[in-house]
């Protein structure tokens, strides 16, 4: 079985690799990032195992293009497949390795009056977020403290033309009907100011909102440019759909371009407990949830395709079983690794 997978597996990779080769619209992209890392608890390392863990920080492969057709529509289409060749993933029967994962695929159309998506992909609410996840898609991910951080499924969106040259207006809408047993209608809305790469513009500012994921939440993010600096901040409010837990949660963070490498700091405070942290780490379910992050780390581009980073984390906490309040485990994380773009 493991061997028909593993072939199935080359040959899917052989055929992106002479689809992209042979097609002029196409094109073929793909990552590896791997990285070494020392955990107390595991509570927020990718495979959740505490010690010292080899981690896939979501190495990925995929296509994308687009065709133009008349009256200015263009038709967008991306498939990307996460890709767990380098670590133990067990599929459902609990023996068979799972070598892929969906990311976001999807099709779609562009035109002057926006653009429209149809599959799966990252929320609105998600990508609110902009470039303020100083540390994101690695183990101290702002979705170890915050909810709402999701890639779904059966899904549309809608992203408006830049409006004025600098807001943009979006939504995810989930269709009802794939989700079955939901009671509420999932979708997320956001507004956008200024530029996430901050390079069009040295600010960025986006208000998001969103019901997916059986939590109400709304966020604000700022982030500026000063010379080499980069300053950024995030708010959110978190609550349940089904019980009583609620509760707000902020980011602050800088970043620093010191001759090429990028020095990093970020402070994050959580009273709602909807991040993997508290999930993970906690042994009952709790009140009055008091978490605080600190990470400090750096990064460098050795090349325009590689990365090399490391970064060191601090969770800590308590929260209420019952009328006691009760010290959740403390983590703290090492890690360094290399990224590799094609």
């Amino acid at each position: 079985m493991k061997k028909t997978l593993i072939s199935a597996s080359v040959a899917s990779v052989l055929t992106l690799v002479s689809f992209a080769t042979l097609a002029e619209g196409p094109s073929f992209y793909g990552r590896l990032d791997l990285a070494v890392t020392n955990s107390d608890q595991g509570a927020t390392t990718q495979n959740g195992k505490e010690g010292t863990v080899l981690e896939n920080n979501f190495s990925n492969l995929g296509v994308k293009g687009s065709e133009k057709f008349a009256n200015g529509i263009e038709l967008l289409y991306q498939m990307e497949f996460q890709v767990e060749n380098t670590t133990q993933t067990e599929g459902k029967n609990g023996s068979d390795e799972v070598v892929f994962k969906a990311r976001n695929t999807f099709l779609g159309l562009k035109s002057d009056a926006g653009t429209v998506l149809v599959g799966r992909n990252d929320t609105v609410f998600k990508q609110s977020e902009g470039g303020i996840d100083l540390f994101g898609n690695f183990n101290a991910d702002i979705d170890r403290m915050i909810g709402g951080q999701l890639r779904k499924a059966d899904g549309l969106w809608y992203y408006s033309p830049v409006i004025g040259g600098l807001v943009t207006l979006n939504a995810t809408y989930l269709m009802d009907d794939n989700y079955e047993g939901s009671d509420e209608d999932q979708y997320a809305l956001s507004a956008t100011l200024g530029d996430k790469g901050l390079k069009a513009h040295p600010y960025y500012v986006a208000a998001a909102y969103n019901t997916i994921g059986g939590i109400d939440a709304y966020r604000g993010v700022a982030q500026v440019k000063l010379g080499e600096f980069k300053l950024g901040g995030l708010y959110q409010n978190t609550e349940s759909q089904t019980t009583d837990q609620e509760g707000d949660s902020f980011f602050l963070n800088v970043s620093y371009n010191l001759n090429g490498v990028n020095l990093k700091a970020e402070y994050g405070q959580d009273e709602a407990g909807f991040g993997s942290y508290y999930k993970n780490i906690k042994e009952a379910t709790g009140t009055d949830v008091n978490i605080t992050q600190i990470t400090v780390g750096a990064d460098y581009r050795i090349s325009k395709s590689t990365l090399v980073y490391g970064h060191y984390a601090m969770y800590e906490g308590d929260h209420k079983v019952g009328t006691a309040t009760v010290d959740l485990e403390d983590d703290n994380i090492f890690t360094v690794g290399a990224r590799y773009d094609f």
